[in-house]
């Protein structure tokens, strides 16, 4: 759980290594964002106002965020709006910069990319309507994904975040040693910052021998008035807004969990 105090690890010696760092380190995101619109012309509205609000260019511009705070060269960006609704980003990237930028380094490259893509629904019978986004920062080399953690989720409206981290591979030393990971970690948590973490209630599963790590985090407590949508608090009654938390807090807790539940 989040009680539970972490501190950042203390780094490694650096490895001299006999030639490239061929360690992949995959981060992957399921985010979150619900909310409530009640009639069927506010969840329309509501639809149409995520499509607007993160659409690719939008998206391009978090991932291109994203680069810049892991240290990564883009290569080559490749995004998408869908209709009726949706839109994703590919964005292709290096650990050193290439001079200059062939067409032919997109072919060789695919190690190292960034993508994010978004799923916005309703649920007409509840009149919960519920934005997911999926991001994945895959890394080839030194620069780390998990640099992106506290931007990503403060980049969205994150009710619910689910992470799995993988390194993949291994990399050589000059003395021939293989090495399947090069740094210290025991979990996801302790790269997230103290005042987000508090925020959320965490679980972690995590198997070390292997050198996967899952986290997901469920919002602790929220306020009703900020998900509403076309729909005033003012206007609801007492019964009806316990109706509406308590449906948004079920919806919340099933998706944490991964099953039907109420």
């Amino acid at each position: 759980m989040c009680a539970k105090k972490f501190t950042r690890p203390k780094r490694r010696p650096k490895i001299k290594l006999r030639g490239f760092n061929n360690l992949t380190k995959s981060l992957s995101f399921n985010i979150y964002d619900i909310c409530y619109a009640k009639r069927p012309q506010a969840r329309k509205e509501y639809l149409e106002y995520i499509d607007e609000e993160y659409n690719a260019e939008r998206l391009t511009m978090i991932l291109t965020e994203v680069s810049d705070i892991i240290g990564a060269n883009i290569l080559n960006i490749s995004s998408q709006d869908y209709d009726p609704m949706g839109a994703s980003v590919t964005i292709l990237i290096a650990e050193e910069p290439i001079e200059p930028k062939p067409d032919l380094v997109v072919a060789h490259l695919d190690k190292s990319h960034l993508c994010i893509h978004t799923y916005p629904e309703t649920d007409s019978k509840s009149g919960i309507s519920t934005f997911r986004v999926d991001v994945d920062v895959s890394t080839c080399g030194r620069i780390s994904p998990l640099k992106a953690l506290n931007h990503l989720i403060a980049s969205f409206e994150s009710d619910i975040v689910l992470m799995d981290y993988k390194v993949r591979g291994f990399t050589r030393d000059t003395k021939g040693r293989k090495h399947y990971i090069d740094h210290r970690i025991h979990s996801i948590q302790q790269y997230i910052r103290k005042d987000i973490r508090d925020l959320y209630q965490c679980v972690d599963i995590n198997i070390y021998q292997e050198n996967l790590f899952h986290t997901k985090m469920l919002l602790k407590d929220f306020d009703l008035n900020k998900y509403l949508f076309a729909t005033t608090y003012e206007d609801l009654s007492v019964e009806e807004r316990k109706r509406i938390k308590t449906i948004l807090g079920q919806e919340m807790t099933e998706i944490f969990h991964a099953k039907n539940i109420y």
